[in-house]
């Protein structure tokens, strides 16, 4: 009787066993519940660093964070209840006597409720200029404003505007964070960014400052008056030197990001003048001798060096400290020869990692999602090179399915990034992901086509006013390299991309002469006239279109909005297309793929409109980017 069931257990615990090891891929379910790694610090002592790990919980559609701290040595995690008791404050200042908060301010009356206080029901705003509406908000008359308070018992006490009446924000708006503003060494002054613009003015200009408050007087003065474009993220040496990021020209966002440091005795000097890239972000060593930094570079983002020589006449030296198929994306903090660093690559969500100052080797320090990682069928990720049409070589990223067979043939996708000019590297997103594309049996093909730093200032640059030049080409040539592979079906070729990446598709949805059978768009600019008559940067479409589309006598300008809008060319759209839109996108607005949708329906094309109504140029919300996923690859299913 014992033996009749000692072959099933036997086999039941084989099954388990076997499921508890199996290898899977990627799932849209599975990649929402990941732990979003990101670092705080390191410890005062320099000994722990403290992270944060933000877990999404799609039944309440919102996300939790817990703090840790963990050994640089090695060890166990801690949970931390503050990280404030381990990691000091940036907000108070360093003699301990002061510290900063933020607060919106009501500074100008736009409100029907404010103007007409006697009509209750009334609901209208009154504008009298531009930048009614910015990023996912309209403009309310309510600035953020920096406040120092005097500490009372280790409370702060009554707090000081420190920007009274002006209708300027520190942070900027809608992303800056604590990285605006900071201390001096010997707490005597703030330095903060804002830019002093307001309206119209505020929506065509770049120009951002740094401005300097004396504590002891109440008195500001514009550190960087002379240097008209973006000056941000200003940070001090121990030694009273102060950094910041700068670009040169006004109404370019994706200028060439220098870093800047102003002596203590106000001597400027650009320390990256001389080398071929653009800064990301950095950090002051802590013998105030050097910076570190990262930025772009051949598909990747690295971690550098560059020395800070003072008032000697010496050149600064630009050096790359880690080397690989990863991307470094944030410095937590450093602890003798120890960095600690953030990184992902195509396969890996963020883990943080120690660099070694002398060596440039990396060492995981977080384990996150290890496990999860450990049960998948990872993707194949290569780099090539290939030409493009005016001659130049174009370093593209090549993602396999898990488990990739060169004897079948698979579907491909064309991924078009957004920016413009935004680097393609190895980025790890909860949208856009890579791994998630290529588990699902696609090839992906992402091409790091002009306007994408980290090959040159003059690669980056060359998409302004050529958005449906050159670009275009280099897209082009990627998918035709890759599709002449034996294992690559040409008759199920697709083409995704969001932002440009959307403008992208909507543009090659008219001249790609039947390469694709399936596109897909989102948030994508289709009509430039309408685009530049909406979108609320004006700085962006000026300088990338040239200027208004009624600019008289200038070819170029005519030739953007005449043979570069995809509009113009929607007649030739013969292809099935998914187009993906945010009802509180003010960057691209709602115009724009309702347009297109339109378009691609009275044409008689297999078409649908993807809507969220309370989403910006991004998918933010657990629930509704698992609908995004769903809704792409069912997308996908139905057309490849």
């Amino acid at each position: 009787m014992l033996q009749k069931f000692i072959l099933p257990l036997f086999l039941a615990l084989a099954w388990c066993v076997q499921a508890a090891t199996a290898q899977t891929t990627m799932t849209p379910e599975l990649l929402w519940q990941l732990g979003r790694v990101s670092g705080v610090g390191l410890s005062d002592d320099g000994q722990q660093v403290v992270y944060a790990v933000s877990t999404p919980n799609l039944e309440q559609n919102k996300s939790a964070t817990t703090y840790y701290a963990l050994p640089l040595k090695g060890g166990t995690p801690q949970p931390v209840a503050n990280p404030a008791t381990l990691v000091q404050d940036r907000n108070v200042s360093p003699d301990g006597r002061y510290t900063l908060t933020t607060k919106e301010v009501l500074v100008k009356k736009v409100t029907s409720a404010e103007l007409y206080p006697d009509l209750p029901q009334a609901d209208a705003y009154v504008f009298e200029s531009l930048n009614y509406r910015h990023w996912d908000t309209w403009e309310d008359g309510k600035f953020s404003h920096l406040f120092l308070h005097p500490m009372q018992n280790g409370q702060p006490g009554e707090g000081k505007d420190i920007m009274p009446g002006e209708p300027y924000d520190t942070p900027q708006q809608p992303f800056g964070g604590e990285e605006d503003y900071t201390w001096s060494p010997d707490s005597k002054t703030i330095v903060y960014v804002t830019k002093r613009a307001y309206g119209t003015d505020y929506a065509v200009s770049t120009n951002t400052d740094l401005f300097a408050y004396d504590v002891a007087t109440g008195q500001t003065h514009n550190l960087t008056e002379t240097m008209k474009g973006y000056d941000v993220a200003p940070a001090f040496s121990t030694q009273g030197a102060l950094a910041w990021l700068s670009m040169k020209r006004d109404g370019y966002e994706s200028d060439k990001n220098d870093l800047m440091v102003r002596s203590a005795e106000g001597i400027p000097l650009n320390l990256t003048q001389q080398w071929d890239g653009t800064v990301n972000s950095f950090l002051w060593s802590q013998d105030g001798k050097r910076i570190y930094f990262t930025a772009p570079v051949d598909g990747t983002i690295q971690l550098f060096q560059v020395d800070y020589p003072g008032r000697t006449k010496k050149m600064p030296v630009v050096e790359q400290l880690t080397e690989g198929d990863f991307d470094v994306n944030g410095i937590v903090g450093q602890s003798g020869n120890t960095l600690v660093v953030s990184r992902t690559d195509m396969n890996h969500a963020a883990e943080l990692y120690t660099v070694d100052l002398k060596k440039g080797t990396m060492q995981q320090l977080t384990h996150v999602n290890d496990a999860t990682y450990s049960r998948l069928s990872l993707s194949k990720v290569e780099k090539r090179m290939v030409p493009t049409t005016d001659g130049q070589q174009m370093l593209v990223w090549v993602i396999y399915p898990p488990d990739f067979d060169a004897s079948k043939k698979y579907p491909t996708l064309l991924y078009c990034q957004g920016g413009p000019q935004a680097a393609l590297t190895q980025f790890y997103s909860y949208r856009w992901n890579f791994q998630l594309m290529a588990a699902q049996g696609y090839i992906v093909v992402a091409p790091n086509r002009r306007g994408m730093p980290g090959h040159g200032v003059a690669w980056n640059e060359q998409i302004s006013g050529d958005w449906g030049g050159q670009v275009m080409q280099d897209y082009l040539s990627a998918i035709d390299a890759v599709a002449e592979e034996p294992f690559v079906d040409k008759a199920r070729l697709g083409c995704v991309g969001a932002s440009f990446g959307g403008y992208s598709v909507f543009y090659l949805a008219g001249i790609h002469e039947g390469r694709f059978q399936s596109f897909i768009a989102h948030d994508g600019v289709f009509d430039l006239k309408s685009m530049y008559g909406t979108t609320e940067e004006l700085w962006f479409v000026n300088w990338d279109f040239g200027g208004p589309y009624w600019t008289q006598n200038n070819a170029e300008v005519q030739k953007t909005y005449e043979q570069f809008d995809p509009s113009s060319r929607v007649a030739k759209w013969d292809t099935p297309i998914l187009i993906v839109q945010g009802g509180k996108d003010y960057r691209v607005p709602i115009g724009q793929g309702l347009e297109a949708f339109q378009a691609a329906q009275l044409q008689g094309l297999k078409s649908k409109l993807l809507y969220f109504t309370d989403e910006n140029h991004w998918v933010l919300k657990a629930q509704n980017a698992l609908v995004w996923q769903r809704e792409f690859f069912k997308w996908l299913d139905e057309t490849l």
